[in-house]
């Protein structure tokens, strides 16, 4: 299915306020809220709209430590990539693992409490990641833009 305008606007003001009633979706895009109702519900069964979630405050959360690993592996045969990405899967302090091409095989966004804490992580989890060959942390200093909002 081809997305047109209006689709698009109903994306847009979804991935900014997920919680938005039907009535004040309806409105914001311009569409009864019949309609309205049915374009989301095509969109969710389309796939367009994977989900719903609530952002946490990491702030709050006392997980403000956010760390980007590049990790190398040995080599990239299939077996050590399934590996690899099987056991990440598994790690609770990865928020995202990305397969890149370039200077590192995967990129790792972590968080944690601290230094401290990602000592442990690092420790109990990154060092005993299957085929990994080198490893790389960067802590971020300060986040300049985050969105999870993809362009429509």
């Amino acid at each position: 299915m081809a997305l047109d305008t209006t689709d698009r606007r109903l994306l847009t003001v979804l991935q900014r306020r997920g919680r938005i009633s039907n009535a004040d979706l309806a409105e914001a895009v311009n569409l009864s809220a019949s309609a309205c109702h049915r374009r989301v519900q095509r969109l969710e069964m389309d796939g367009y709209i994977r989900g719903y979630v609530a952002l946490l405050d990491a702030r709050k959360l006392n997980v403000s430590a956010t760390i980007f690993v590049e990790i190398t592996l040995s080599t990239q045969a299939d077996e050590v990539l399934e590996a690899f990405e099987k056991a990440v899967k598994r790690i609770p302090d990865v928020l995202e693992c990305h397969l890149t091409a370039g200077a590192a095989d995967y990129i790792l966004k972590v968080v944690a409490e601290s230094t401290d804490d990602f000592a442990r992580i690092h420790r109990q989890y990154l060092t005993r990641l299957p085929g990994v060959a080198k490893m790389q942390s960067s802590f971020t200093l300060r986040t300049v833009s985050n969105t999870t909002a993809l362009p429509v």
